[in-house]
């Protein structure tokens, strides 16, 4: 048991290295050798054959009564989650969207409590008040600053975070009645359908033709490491580790990223993104952190 412990908190650890790089090579390619909306179907595509291809040694029917949500869930936590994700990091800095996508904790508490009636306690109310002014003061920092950060970017990262966080409370019933493989399938086929119509022109659009090695790398890196093995090391991990330790990874995304613009600017020489690093960014990160951490604090128990 305490080897398989050991195995999952790797997971969790490679599957939020695999985010925090994503940042700022998913970025690298955009606009310039693909549109996000190009991109985000190339992504739900490649891994939406992967998922369907492991499912299909997977023996498992969907009762109709559950289609509606899975609809649903495919809306928010494919289609519209990966849209708002890429058109908001083409416009804005890999650091600001790694920091504002911390904030999801914050938002599927605020969801739950809402849609699931759970309580809000007084450590989770002051948290996700500091979460919050952390991710407000980074979305409308964006517009006041130097470097590639951008208010629309931010908000439509943000928007991101919170279509994400709505669907991980959607979700979360079905994952108890069915394998989670099939559901995540099912999610992605229903989000392939929503995001066509915006896929398919910037595929058309797109100059194959001027595609480097480099290029297709960072296509291979977010198919397969972002979206596809991402997602299975966080599902072999929650056998093992509870959500809010799964959770807690996602706080290493602003740390890789901050490491991989760092190298980005300071080692290879690429200047573009050197402003990008700012105090007030750092703050807002730690209240954002701070902000999750009173959340997941467990209140103690009176004697």
């Amino acid at each position: 048991m305490k080897n398989n412990l050991v195995k999952a908190h790797l997971a969790l650890l490679g599957a939020n290295l695999i985010y925090g790089a994503n940042y700022i090579i998913a970025k690298g390619i955009m606009p310039t050798k693909i549109g996000p909306s190009g991109f985000i179907f190339l992504r739900i595509v490649g891994a939406g054959i992967l998922f369907w291809i492991i499912k299909s040694f997977i023996k498992e029917r969907i009762e109709k009564k559950h289609f509606p949500r899975l609809i649903l869930c495919g809306l928010l936590g494919v289609a519209a989650n990966q849209l708002l994700f890429f058109h908001g990091l083409n416009l804005t800095s890999p650091i600001d969207a790694s920091i504002i996508i911390t904030a999801i904790p914050i938002v599927v508490l605020v969801f739950s409590a809402l849609l699931l009636k759970e309580k809000i306690t007084r450590n989770k109310l002051l948290g996700i008040s500091i979460g919050g002014v952390g991710a407000v003061l980074l979305v409308w920092f964006g517009n006041n600053t130097e470097g590639t950060s951008s208010l629309l970017g931010n908000i439509l990262v943000f928007l991101n975070a919170c279509s994400y966080g709505l669907y991980l409370v959607l979700v979360k019933p079905l994952m108890k009645s069915y394998n989670s493989l099939t559901v995540i399938s099912w999610v992605f086929l229903f989000g392939f359908l929503f995001m066509l119509p915006f896929g398919i022109p910037d595929i058309l659009q797109t100059n194959f033709e001027a595609f480097t090695a480099q290029t297709y790398a960072a296509i291979l890196f977010v198919v397969v490491g972002t979206t596809f093995l991402a997602y299975l090391f966080n599902i072999y991990a929650l056998n093992y580790v509870s959500p809010s330790v799964n959770g807690s990874y996602v706080y290493l995304q602003p740390v890789v990223s901050f490491l991989m613009v760092s190298l980005y600017a300071f080692v290879l020489g690429k200047t573009e993104y050197a402003q990008d690093i700012h105090p007030i960014k750092i703050v807002c990160c730690l209240l954002v952190v701070l902000g999750v951490y009173l959340i997941s604090k467990k209140p103690k128990h009176q004697a």
